[in-house]
């Protein structure tokens, strides 16, 4: 669905990290994925699976808070227009002017614009602590989301096998570091609102 509007790597992870996330099922661990969903945004990106296309990197840009505002006003209605279309969808014209329209609206110059703004929200959300909101980096928050399953006596030995390969495939591939590190601030300053509405966008 996304793959076709979003690149394809931020898309692949999101599904990747919710389905570890989703087999979690202790209180305290689920009430911190449900905070923040978009934990580890990008990790698949530097090194695209055999399996998958090459995956461009993300085009590392600083954040301003007026981008971020854009993102989170135009969110519901990009969410409204991406949510109908169908897995496997081919590219459609009319859809694309849809997206431009919502991001034009919101300050952007088009849907490129808005995504690119969304990666590296997205690229800087990964490394945030859910639990403490302090920016600790995607490495630090895999590892610690790969202590809590392991010690969660409630999870299915399935569940955990499955949650903890997706992990650890991700923690193989970390996320570019941050080019703009005033990037963090500006998240950190919006993250309660950036987790909900790219959480539920990428749901």
């Amino acid at each position: 669905m996304r793959e076709i509007f979003r690149p394809a790597a931020f898309a692949m992870t999101t599904a990747c990290l919710a389905l570890a996330l989703s087999a979690i099922s202790s209180g305290e661990v689920l009430a911190q994925a449900k905070q923040a969903p978009p934990k580890q945004a990008a990790p698949a990106q530097a090194v695209p699976p055999p399996a998958q296309q090459e995956v461009p990197a993300i085009k590392q840009i600083a954040l301003t808070e007026k981008q971020v505002e854009g993102v989170l006003a135009a969110q519901k209605d990009v969410d409204a227009i991406t949510d109908k279309i169908p897995d496997n969808a081919k590219p459609d014209p009319k859809i694309d002017a849809q997206l431009d329209a919502v991001a034009r609206k919101n300050g952007f110059a088009g849907y490129d614009e808005y995504n690119t703004v969304v990666d590296n929200i997205s690229l800087v959300l990964g490394g945030f602590d859910p639990a403490t909101k302090k920016f600790v980096g995607a490495e630090m928050v895999l590892k610690a989301q790969i202590g809590q399953i392991q010690a969660d006596k409630k999870m299915s030995a399935k569940d955990k096998k499955e949650a903890l390969a997706d992990l650890n495939e991700a923690l193989k591939s970390p996320p570019p570091a941050i080019e703009n590190k005033g990037n963090i601030d500006i998240v950190a300053k919006y993250y309660d609102k950036l987790a909900e509405a790219l959480g539920d966008s990428d749901e």
